[in-house]
């Protein structure tokens, strides 16, 4: 159609983080549609396809910068043969790494799921605590990588992107572990009512979900050749402000999973789930990013800063970040216990006269 073509090519000096990438995204894609196309569990739903589309927003928007966004090596070989082959060792080398990110996947999709491992093992009612466990640090992982390197690489799209990340992780691990990848959620949760964890597994919650985020940091500074980049509020805007926009939007986040998430069967929009919390961090970002980057996540705080201790700069703005994170989780718990909580109490109280 237009007579030419091109070749890969990834920014000079990042081959290395445009591999990075290509593993990590294609791992995300294979992932994607195990957990949401193929496994037992999940079969029959309608959100699949949107799961999976949603991959290559988070994906190509976050490592476009580093010339990476293939993930798939039909996608890598047409590129080049568009460009009858120059560029070839490039080429073999963005194949090799989203080989080995689709071994990954299948990796991590039988660590969470490990029925999948045999052909005639039937899906648990509940996953155990390490399924739950390395789901929230697998989904906790990709968000915040994609929030780095969409930071990173200057992203036209960065909320769109970041949002398409959660969205897809929700769809992919929400029925393991319930898709929180933030503390203010599970704080949210916790104290909503209804939630059937204790302290101590909020804790192994919050744990997993800051150090998949710290490591997610790592990751795409690793991508930028060390590059990293500092939390605080935006140009011509104070503390205060900043602080303030954190925990507004947290609370719309927060307030919007508990009312999605935690509604009986019969009027829960389940299906759309997914995307009516990634919805909230597009609003978020794009409303609160100007003000405080739209964080609204103490896990994505932590990752944020634990990496530019790298660049010099200090982890005690994470604990400043999170404060009102936690607390707009807080607050939506105690406004969802306001609006549903006598209901619920009803609820309970007749389940166990009928048991």
């Amino acid at each position: 159609m237009f007579g030419a073509g091109f070749a890969l090519a990834p920014k000079p000096g990042f081959l290395a983080g445009a591999l990075i990438c290509e593993v990590f995204y294609t791992f995300m894609l294979c992932f994607v549609v195990l957990n949401t196309a193929a496994s037992k569990k999940t079969a029959g739903n309608q959100y699949y396809g949107l799961a999976i589309g949603f991959v290559i927003i988070a994906g190509g928007y976050g490592a476009g910068a580093l010339g990476a966004g293939c993930f798939n090596p039909a996608v890598a070989l047409a590129i080049t043969a568009s460009g009858f082959f120059e560029g070839g060792k490039v080429c073999l080398g963005y194949i090799l790494a989203e080989l080995f990110g689709a071994a990954l996947a299948v990796g991590c999709f039988w660590a969470v799921r490990p029925e999948e491992k045999t052909k005639d093992a039937k899906a648990p009612a509940e996953y155990e605590w390490p399924q739950k466990v390395i789901a929230e640090t697998i989904g906790t992982f990709m968000l915040v990588l994609t929030v780095g390197l969409n930071v990173l690489g200057s992203s036209p799209a960065a909320a769109f992107s970041i949002a398409a990340s959660l969205t897809c992780m929700i769809c992919a691990l929400g029925d393991i572990s319930g898709g929180h990848f933030n503390p203010a959620v599970t704080t949210a949760l916790f104290f909503s009512g209804k939630s059937t964890m204790d302290s101590k597994d909020a804790c192994f919650y919050a744990v997993a979900q800051i150090g998949g985020a710290i490591f997610a940091g790592l990751t795409y500074s690793a991508a930028h050749a060390g590059a990293t980049f500092p939390l605080g509020p935006g140009e011509s805007f104070g503390w205060s402000a900043c602080l303030t926009a954190e925990a507004v939007f947290t609370f719309v986040l927060c307030m919007t999973v508990l009312c999605v998430a935690l509604q009986d069967a019969k009027t829960q929009p389940s299906q759309y789930v997914a995307f009516i919390i990634g919805s909230c961090v597009t609003a978020g970002g794009y409303a609160a990013g100007p003000i405080s980057g739209g964080s609204l996540n103490p896990a994505v705080s932590c990752g944020i800063a634990g990496s530019h201790i790298i660049g010099g700069g200090y982890f005690y703005k994470a604990v400043l970040y999170s404060i009102p994170e936690l607390l707009g989780g807080l607050a939506a718990a105690g406004l969802y216990r306001t609006l549903y909580g006598d209901a619920f109490g009803q609820k309970q109280a007749l389940d166990k006269s009928l048991a």
